[in-house]
C-alpha cells in the first residue's frame, strides 16, 4: 500500500511539474500568457475546451492505470511492473501522448496562436522520436512476448475502432 501511494504521488507530481505540466501548462503559458483574444466566437472556445477536457482523460486514466494495473507510475525512473494493455490501451498503444496532442490542438484553438501550434508540431515529431528510438525498444525487452503481441494488433497512433481484448489474442 505504501508503494501504491508513492506511486501515485510520484506520477502526479511527474504529470504536474514535469513533462505533460511543461508541455501543458508552462510553454503554453509563456506563448500565450493564457490570454484568449477578444471576440473569440463562443463555438471556438467550446471546441477547444472539449478538445483539452478530452486530452487530459487518457492522462488521468493513465496516471491510475500505471499505478494500479502496472503496479509502477509514469515516471521512467520507476516504470510498470507489467505491461498496460487495459482500458484506453485497448485501442491506441500511446493514449497518454495523443491526449497531451489532443490538448496542446485545443489549446491552439482557444489562444488562436500560430506558435501553439508549432509546440503541437515540435512535441508529436519529439512524441515520435522518443516512443520509436527509447520507448517501444525498452517495452519489447522488457517484455518480449507480451509487447509483440500487443504491437501486433494495437497501433501506434491511430486508435482501433474497437478495443482489442488481449485475452482472446493469448495462445
Amino acid at each position: 500500500m505504501a508503494s501504491t501511494r508513492r506511486n501515485i504521488v510520484a506520477s502526479v507530481l511527474f504529470t504536474l511539474f514535469g513533462g505533460p505540466g511543461i508541455l501543458l501548462l508552462l510553454v503554453p503559458w509563456l506563448i500565450t500568457r493564457f490570454r484568449v483574444p477578444a471576440g473569440e466566437p463562443t463555438a471556438q472556445i467550446f471546441l477547444a475546451c472539449a478538445l483539452i477536457a478530452a486530452g487530459l482523460v487518457p492522462l488521468l486514466d493513465s496516471i491510475v492505470r500505471f499505478v494500479v494495473v502496472g503496479r509502477g507510475s509514469l515516471v521512467p525512473t520507476t516504470p510498470t511492473e507489467h505491461l498496460v494493455v487495459s482500458g484506453l490501451y485497448r485501442f491506441v498503444r500511446n493514449p497518454m501522448y495523443v491526449g497531451v496532442a489532443t490538448a496542446i490542438a485545443g489549446e491552439a484553438i482557444l489562444f488562436s496562436c500560430r506558435d501553439m501550434l508549432v509546440e503541437l508540431i515540435v512535441v508529436s515529431l519529439g512524441f515520435e522520436l522518443f516512443v520509436r528510438f527509447y520507448e517501444e525498444p525498452k517495452l519489447a525487452r522488457t517484455f518480449p512476448a507480451e509487447y509483440a503481441l500487443y504491437r501486433s494488433h494495437v497501433r501506434r497512433w491511430l486508435p482501433r475502432l474497437t478495443p482489442w481484448n488481449s485475452s482472446t489474442s493469448i495462445p
